[in-house]
């Protein structure tokens, strides 16, 4: 653990002053400056650059997933996968005919996308099954989360970040619609990703001649109100060329079953049977299909900030502790971790769901700040900093604007955070001189998305080799 003989650095007193260019972007902003909470310090280092409200707890929105992926990282390690058992029941026929159940039990895998599922279905056909002449059954008890609309959090339960947890979580639960303009026919043709059992789409939608792309999606006038179907009311604009649409899928407690169903039909199997759940036999598997390693997961978790994959990974953790994944067991599995990292520090911190997409998690600059030092020192350190999104290159950042971008592309490692009334950065930045710094800044007000300028100038103000002390 880190904890061992480790000693984190001590903030200096927390009433400094932010630097004059950061408190002018915030007054632009009608951002009180109470409303902000900042660290700077070098990295290793005991004292700190800039401490300015850092032991008031915050929502730190997305900024959260850095304690899901560290405390995953340093309690699981980095080449840690997740198993998906699967057993065919019941005797093979000479022509591919299994006779009985095919069962798969998922343990909380986040990278079941398409590709991996086209893989697992694969893996059946190469055991020798054509043909299910019972059910696909689906045991997804891992996973003790309450059933939740995906409108809950913001009233958006078509935006694919408000996917709900699942022991099998099968490509986030969402699908991705493509456009394709075909001027001669004067229409975009449909297409859908994964194919959807039951689910009729309208193939085309009407191509306008003129007018600039503009709002493309609202323009279409998408009707997802019927599960069994996609229609479009309106139109797309030939100036927006192909695109894509991804959604979360309406009726998500049916979406396992519908793309089992079409994928094993595609690939040219047969199902006599249904998709439904089940439990899984307690015999030995008949193989079992694991996940990438785990570094290579929590990339596309901090450089995409992908909430669903993040809340896989909490329930995973109290799985693995307690064996069985809950809120309530990842809670306790990461405070253990976090007091014997952080110690007191810890005391005030609240993960509520392990991704950020919550109004109730609550930690400190000074806390965040303490927990990335901690990073630094990890032997997880390497697999931890490079799954941060770089400044104006790639995941999150990769359209980050403002001159310390401009300036700097490519010079920090930071994670950002986003929620109406929270905008949070915390990471780490490479001076021109060759110092790494810690940086965390967050914004809790209601005009907290106008601050973006202020982290901007808060950046440029760092980056600086010989930086003026805060007046």
């Amino acid at each position: 653990m880190l904890a061992g003989g480790l000693v984190l650095p001590c903030l200096a007193a927390d009433q400094q002053r932010l630097p004059i260019e950061v408190e002018t972007a915030l007054a632009r902003a009608k951002i009180p400056s109470e409303a902000v909470s900042v660290v700077v310090q070098e990295a290793g280092a005991a004292g700190s650059r800039l401490a300015w409200r850092a032991t008031q707890a915050s929502n730190p929105a997305s900024v959260t997933k850095l304690v899901t992926t560290l405390a995953a990282l340093e309690l699981l390690g980095p080449a840690w996968t997740w198993s998906t058992p699967v057993w065919l029941q019941g005797p093979q026929g000479a022509q591919g005919v299994l006779e009985g159940d095919l069962v798969i039990k998922g343990s909380g895998d986040p990278s079941l996308v398409v590709e991996r599922i086209w893989l697992l279905l694969r893996r059946v056909q190469q055991a020798g099954v054509r043909e299910i002449k019972g059910d696909i059954v689906l045991d997804r008890t891992a996973f003790r989360v309450a059933d939740q609309s995906p409108a809950d959090f913001d009233g958006e339960p078509l935006r694919p970040y408000n996917a709900q947890p699942d022991a099998l979580l099968l490509n986030y639960r969402a699908l991705t619609l493509g456009f394709a303009p075909q001027a001669g026919r004067g229409v975009a043709a449909v297409s859908v990703e994964p194919p959807l059992a039951g689910v009729d789409v309208d193939k085309t939608v009407a191509l306008r001649a003129a007018g600039a792309c503009g709002d493309w999606r609202t323009d279409l006038k998408l009707d997802a109100s019927d599960p069994a179907r996609i229609r479009f009311r309106g139109s797309l604009a030939a100036a927006c060329g192909d695109k894509s649409w991804p959604l979360a899928y309406a009726d998500q407690a049916s979406y396992n079953a519908r793309v089992l169903e079409a994928m094993w039909r595609e690939m040219g199997g047969r199902l006599a049977g249904r998709v439904r759940d089940g439990l899984a036999p307690a015999t030995a598997p008949s193989f079992e299909f694991e996940s990438p390693p785990l570094g290579e997961v929590v990339r596309d978790i901090n450089k995409f900030s992908n909430n669903v994959m993040a809340q896989q990974l909490f329930l995973t953790l109290g799985l693995q502790a307690q064996g069985v994944g809950s809120e309530q067991t990842a809670r306790e599995a990461v405070g253990a971790w976090l007091h014997d990292v952080l110690g007191a520090r810890a005391d005030g911190v609240v993960i509520d769901n392990g991704s950020g997409l919550s109004r109730e998690t609550r930690i400190s600059a000074d806390a965040l700040a303490a927990l990335l030092q901690a990073a630094w020192k990890s032997p997880v350190m390497p697999e931890f900093i490079a799954s941060l999104p770089i400044l104006s290159q790639d995941g999150t950042l990769r359209r980050a604007k403002g001159p310390a971008a401009a300036r700097f592309a490519g010079r920090a490692h930071l994670k950002t955070g986003s929620l109406q009334g929270v905008v949070a950065i915390a990471g780490y930045l490479l001076t021109p001189d060759a110092r790494r710094y810690v940086i965390v800044a967050i914004v809790n007000h209601p005009n907290a998305q106008a601050a973006r300028p202020a982290l901007d100038a808060l950046l440029d103000w760092a980056m600086r080799a010989d930086p003026a002390v805060p007046r």
